[in-house]
């Protein structure tokens, strides 16, 4: 029996850059551009707030005007039943002047 023998050669090399040759290293730094969504979103909002202002406050001026108007109402009531009080106290006082 011959003895057979199997030999593997393994090779390895590792190079070094040489001074000639300068390393540097690029870093490319990709951002996502906004499309100004969020702007519309914002303006959109602070333009219901105004005009749910805007709203409130014509409904608060317009009830303020009614109570205004109510009370001058009632004011215009109180002086008319005090005039007639007036007469009727006026004229009981002739009644018992005459009897």
């Amino acid at each position: 029996m011959a003895d057979e023998y199997v030999t593997q050669e393994r090779r390895t090399s590792t190079e070094e850059p040489t001074a000639a040759q300068p390393t540097h290293t690029t870093v490319i730094h990709e951002s996502k551009s906004s499309s100004g969504g969020s702007g519309l979103v914002i303006a959109l909002v602070l333009l219901v707030a105004v005009v749910g202002g805007f709203y409130l406050f014509s409904q608060t001026s317009s009830s303020e005007v009614a109570r205004d108007n109510a009370i001058a109402d009632a004011a215009q009531d109180v002086g008319n039943a005090a005039s007639q009080i007036g007469d009727a106290a006026e004229s009981a006082a002739e009644g018992a002047a005459n009897n």
